[in-house]
């Protein structure tokens, strides 16, 4: 018997899934809301090219959170962005197979 597929290609993919769920399940938004502005997303990037349903599917989500959460005042545009640099930057420096962390 084989293991099954993983339902989540990255576990990234699955962090920022269950974080908007919770953001939801917490009344921060109506899940209709979050769907319409996600669908508008996934049109966007989608326009010329078919979605896999795996990275450029959870960039779509992870810009649509953003956006949103931006919108509502949840979350500060200029602290996501200095926070992702610095994520990236300590991911480009990280040497292969190392644990990548922010100093």
């Amino acid at each position: 018997m084989s293991a099954p597929e993983p339902v989540f290609e990255a576990p990234w993919h699955a962090q920022v899934f269950a974080l908007t769920v919770h953001l939801n399940e917490s009344g921060r938004f109506e899940w209709s809301d979050w769907a319409e502005r996600f669908g508008a997303t996934l049109q966007r990037h989608g326009v010329g090219k078919e979605l896999n349903g795996g990275e450029d599917y959870f960039n779509a989500w992870l810009e649509t959170l953003e956006t949103y959460l931006a919108e509502t005042g949840d979350a500060d545009t200029a602290l996501v962005n200095q926070t992702r640099d610095a994520w990236e930057k300590a991911y480009l420096s990280t040497q292969h197979g190392q644990p990548v962390t922010l100093e």
